[in-house]
């Protein structure tokens, strides 16, 4: 079969850099690594193509080529998907979708031929098998939460990688705390999963194969989720950067106990780790009260920030970082 992979275009927002990547010369954050995953769990036999309509028109001769069209995204991306969709459905094409904001809009809001619910690595398999056989449904949803071990290797040929800022690698999928407004504990549970420590070092050497020499952007939600796991990641990084000439400058995601652990922020300045995006929300502390964000009331807020800067890594902490801030950013 011919799929055709879909990324549909972000509104401007601050999150969509528009105006700072064009001092960049680049037209997009970051790629759609969900998609370059679900691509990865595709029938070998398969053929694929990727557009990114942030970097890339959609073009007639890729809705005549293809068999069916698999579309993923955000909450944000509503207005582009459903009209993607549209456009397909004038061309008589299937239409799959899936992603955060198929957790976030009913089947039926949607209005693709086939949904599919949760997390992909269990599901594709069967929905490629149907769709193959013409017998697909019209909802897939994942009956448990896959351990990352069975994510593979996202496929970065099919992304034009140099209209990217910046690359994605996803090392764990749910956070431990239970802020009352966050979306991914919702998706992918509060027990944090991780990879193994040589799933991620294969994607950072398959990077650097490629030739990416810029940032590289763990978009865990919160990569000190599980520390222990963490710092094993750590140690290992710092090793791959030594043995490839200071390797990728790194960003992350993390929550503000990062403030109470000297060991673990040394490590990742010694991996490279030159930012980091902070949960902080409000310094309001009814605020943060009533969004059950109790853990950012047991320290303060700018001590410790000062004390992550102190080993080197610049601190962002927009207001909207969870809940709504995930369904901003532009990771997919």
């Amino acid at each position: 079969m011919n799929v055709l992979l879909i990324y549909p275009e972000f509104p401007e927002t601050f999150w969509s850099f528009k105006h700072a990547l064009k001092f960049l010369g680049k037209r997009a954050a970051q790629p759609p690594l969900g998609l370059m995953t679900v691509a990865a769990l595709l029938p070998g036999s398969w053929n694929k193509r990727l557009v990114d309509t942030n970097v890339e028109r959609l073009r007639e001769r890729d809705l005549k080529w293809a068999d069916v069209a698999m579309l993923s995204g955000m909450h944000i991306q509503r207005e582009s998907l459903l009209a993607i969709e549209e456009q397909c459905r004038a061309r008589g094409l299937r239409t799959v979708v899936g992603g955060p904001i198929a957790s976030s809009l009913s089947a039926e809001e949607l209005k693709a031929d086939h949904v599919v619910i949760g997390e992909a690595e269990d599901l594709i398999a069967g929905l490629a098998r149907d769709l193959e056989r013409g017998t697909a449904k019209a909802v897939y949803q994942a009956a448990e939460r896959p351990e990352m071990s069975t994510s593979p290797l996202p496929e970065l040929s099919l992304i034009k990688m140099k209209r990217y800022s910046t690359m994605t690698v996803q090392y764990s999928r749910g956070c431990p705390f239970n802020c009352e407004f966050c979306d991914i504990i919702e998706i992918y549970g509060r027990r944090p999963r991780t990879k193994a420590v040589a799933q991620v070092l294969r994607e950072l050497d398959q990077l650097w194969a490629a030739g990416w020499r810029d940032s590289v952007f763990i978009v865990d939600d919160n990569f000190i989720g599980n520390k222990v796991r963490a710092k094993q990641l750590l140690t290992a990084l710092a090793v791959w950067r030594k043995e490839n000439g200071d390797g990728f400058p790194f960003i992350t995601e993390a929550s503000l106990n990062l403030a109470d652990d000297a060991e673990l922020m040394q490590m990742m300045k010694d991996a490279g780790f030159q930012s980091v995006f902070l949960g902080i929300e409000t310094p309001d502390e009814s605020g943060l009260v009533a969004c059950n964000k109790l853990q950012n009331t047991r320290r303060s807020l700018l001590e410790s920030v000062a004390t992550i800067q102190g080993y080197g890594m610049q601190v962002v902490h927009p207001g909207l970082r969870h809940g709504q801030g995930r369904h901003l950013r532009p990771h997919g």
